[in-house]
């Protein structure tokens, strides 16, 4: 097991190249600083240009928060118009972005373990190296149904053909001991870019979620999961309350726009925050984000009016990921994440309007999520947001569907500036459930998880007309890509 072969790929046509620089395990990892240094790359896995930003393409494309701009390639195209088929070049960068990542945390997980490090040190790499293969098996479930468990590190050519998993109670309980696991082995340590015990629950806490409602509501391969609907929804409370309840490091922010502050990836919401910055020499270790939200608007360097009348730079983008009408309207006119955290008119330096998406100038309202006023360039500290705080208090309250899940609701909805919902009479827990899932949609707008809550609450086709008439698992999961079936015979 060498560094050279983390540094590979998991596919057949990757790993069979001429090693070139080559550490073995018996010249790596003879120091805690050979662990961490492989405990970063496993982190960095994350940040591929492949794998960060085309994350968006499958989970906003494809819902009814974007659509994409008319003249970007054919395989975006196919995201927004559900035509997406196993030959589609974003959805195999996406899979094998997803399993290059866990081969590196496969890599620190068989390595440093029984290697004589300090007790602390190697339990606190091995429940990060836990957590991360989880996260992104759980990433491959969710766009791929039963998807290949990678259960060891692959440094050999014949250990690049697992066979699917028999069924989703075997994927379930593999991602539940893996975050089982890693929350044992962690203890709360807030580090921007890395995780900790609270990121390990809340993401737990998720994993329930998704398999309660899947099963739940009728998705394909979920029945076969053998705990009930009630016990996985509260195992779903019960570890987003122990992030809620049972610790004083993170919290709700009051101050909405803090959340989306660039300079603040430490604030009290972040649990996961990748670590991406704008003093990084390659794409992957500073952000381009920013440009698939924000709309071209004539080369230049254009104004965004704050909340208290001052003025923040930003460069213009690509206009890849477009706001929808749906999204747009589906905030009340007071509600402060659309007055505040949407854009509709831009300035010059001098406060003076260039224009609105009333005459044009601004092709759609953008989000203001990922704007970096200290740009360089094209280079910015825009970084995605895997876990925070809110997302958690609104799993807890789907999930316990009670006067304490309320509370959380309410948290939510009194941030915003809306009215709250007073109490749960005439309601029952299906329904208010529905509530959560709409006022998920307004607060984890283009963070990457709204077509993970179609999927999981069978409503794409409700939400999504352009999913009208595709069968149930054509909705569910994307294909497993031509091209990993074509290396993999075990596959089909």
């Amino acid at each position: 097991m060498g560094l050279t072969l983390v540094l590979g790929f998991v596919s057949c046509e990757s790993l069979d190249v001429e090693p070139k620089g080559f550490y073995s395990d018996e010249n790596f990892y003879k120091t805690i600083e050979d662990a961490e240094a492989s405990m970063l790359y496993a982190y960095d896995g994350l940040t591929q240009v492949s794998y960060a930003p085309v994350t968006y393409y499958l989970t906003e494309l494809a819902s009814d928060n974007c659509i994409v701009k008319p003249d970007e390639g054919a395989d975006a195209q196919a995201f927004v118009n559900w035509e997406v088929t196993s030959q589609n070049q974003l959805l195999t960068q996406y899979y094998r972005s997803c399993y290059i990542a866990i081969n590196r945390a496969n890599a620190v997980i068989e390595n440093v373990e029984g290697r004589g490090f300090n007790e602390n040190d190697e339990n606190r790499l091995l429940g990060e190296a836990l957590f991360l293969r989880a996260y992104n098996h759980f990433n491959a479930v969710k766009a791929f149904g039963l998807a290949p468990l990678q259960t060891s590190l692959i440094d050999k050519l014949d250990e690049t053909t697992a066979s699917l998993p028999a069924d989703m109670q075997v994927v379930y309980a593999f991602l539940i001991s893996d975050l089982e696991r890693a929350i044992n082995y962690l203890e709360v340590n807030r580090v921007v870019g890395r995780v900790d015990k609270i990121a390990a629950q809340a993401l737990l806490s998720k994993v329930y979620l998704f398999a309660a409602s899947a099963k739940e509501s009728g998705v394909p391969k979920y029945e076969t999961i053998l705990e009930s609907v009630e016990n996985l929804y509260a195992k779903a409370a019960q570890y987003s309350g122990d992030v809620l309840f049972n610790q004083g490091e993170y919290s709700h922010d009051l101050n909405l726009q803090n959340i989306y502050n660039v300079e603040m990836p430490n604030g009290p919401e972040h649990i996961f925050i990748l670590s991406m910055d704008s003093s990084g020499t390659a794409e992957g270790d500073y952000s381009k984000l920013s440009k698939y939200f924000i709309p071209w608007i004539g080369g230049a360097t254009v104004y965004l009016k704050n909340i208290d009348d001052s003025f923040s730079p930003t460069h213009d983008g690509w206009s890849v990921f477009q706001t929808t009408d749906d999204l747009f309207t589906a905030y009340n006119t007071d509600d402060l994440r659309r007055n505040n955290l949407f854009v509709s008119e831009v300035f010059d330096e001098t406060g003076a309007s260039l224009g609105t998406t009333g005459d044009g100038v601004v092709a759609y309202p953008f989000t203001r999520k990922y704007i970096d006023p200290n740009f360089e360039g094209d280079k910015t500290s825009t970084r995605p947001y895997l876990l925070r705080y809110s997302d958690i208090q609104l799993v807890y309250a789907e999930a316990a569907a009670n006067a304490e899940g309320l509370v959380q609701y309410n948290n939510i909805r009194n941030r915003a500036g809306v009215s709250e919902l007073a109490d749960l009479s005439g309601l029952s827990k299906e329904e208010f459930r529905q509530l959560v899932i709409e006022e998920r949609q307004r607060e984890l707008a283009y963070e990457g998880d709204r077509l993970w809550d179609l999927r999981r609450t069978n409503t794409v086709q409700a939400k999504v007309t352009q999913a009208a008439g595709l069968s149930p698992e054509a909705v569910a999961f994307y294909p497993i890509p031509q091209r990993e079936i074509d290396l993999n015979p075990n596959i089909n």
